[in-house]
């Protein structure tokens, strides 16, 4: 299997495992407020990327140590990606209805095409942008058709703030790529991440409930499945696939939740929403089928 090939299985399960994390931690929120969740997940993560780390340095035959000179590109990204990320999602949440916090995490592709262009100086294909605007036009179908509007400024805003977030996570990131490796990269990023949480984390500790082993297994999903394997699958997608690409399969997320929600909690997965769900599922065809091979990790 080519790389490239590789990069689509991953960020497939990487989209799989994020879209139907909100059964977990819907479980785990009684129990844990939303910050000292994070926190615990993301010490899962650290744990199991220490030991992927290990295993892929002895099986390399040598160590890649924390260097001086990644430690800004690495906290950048780490604070924007997880920490922050996090904080303005939750909070954005608390603020919105799920279905206009899916459709403004929706904009991500537009976005980082737009940045691309007028910050990096890319050139962008007239149908990378069709694209993305169909894979926007398929989340508001799939999440519009009961969307209440909550009129929440403040909700908007810290959704906002956490697109903005992930936009700059997903910059960031490939610039270690040509020195380091992708376990190198996540396994610091996630330490820095987990590092973030705790101020946070520690005024909401009188919070905390006591959780039952049902409870437990959704953290320990959140952890390996979701944050550990999540993180590393997209760090593989952002390095092979490029950042604009790697983005638009942030869409299937709602895609994915509403799904779920079918299977596990008895909701109704309605027509309009079917034409969503292919539309983005179009949308992605449009912006990666139609992009050239050498121009496909650049965006």
């Amino acid at each position: 299997m080519t790389e490239r090939k590789k990069a689509f299985v991953q960020i497939v399960l990487c989209v799989f495992f994020w879209g139907i994390s909100f059964v977990s931690i819907k479980s785990a929120l009684p129990v844990y407020p939303p910050m000292s969740l994070g926190m615990l997940r993301f010490a899962i993560a650290a744990l199991a990327l220490h030991l992927f780390k290990r295993r892929a340095e002895k099986k390399a035959g040598k160590s890649e140590k924390l260097e001086r000179r990644d430690l800004p590109i690495l906290i950048a990204a780490s604070v924007c990606g997880v920490t922050l990320y996090f904080f303005f999602e939750n909070n954005g949440v608390k603020r919105v209805t799920v279905s206009e916090a899916a459709i403004i995490t929706g904009a991500i592709p537009v976005i980082t095409l737009a940045a691309e262009a007028l910050f990096l100086r890319r050139s962008v294909l007239k149908r990378q942008w069709l694209g993305a605007v169909t894979s926007i036009a398929g989340v508001v179908l799939v999440c519009g058709v009961s969307l209440a509007i909550s009129g929440s400024y403040a909700g908007y805003l810290f959704m906002s703030a956490a697109v903005i977030c992930w936009i700059l996570y997903g910059f960031a990131t490939p610039a270690l790529f040509s020195r380091h490796s992708r376990i190198y990269v996540v396994y610091w990023q996630t330490m820095f991440g987990f590092a973030g949480f705790v101020p946070f984390a520690v005024p909401e500790m009188s919070g905390w409930g006591s959780p039952n082993l049902e409870v437990w297994l959704h953290i320990v999903f959140l952890g390996l499945a979701c944050s550990a394997l999540g993180y590393c699958f997209y760090a593989r997608s952002l390095e092979t696939l490029g950042v604009s690409i790697s983005a638009l399969f942030i869409n299937f997320i709602p895609v994915i939740s509403i799904i779920a929600g079918v299977f596990v909690m008895g909701d109704i997965f309605l027509p309009l929403q079917w034409l969503g769900a292919v539309l983005v599922i179009l949308g992605l065809y449009i912006a990666v089928g139609f992009v050239p091979a050498d121009q496909r990790k650049t965006g």
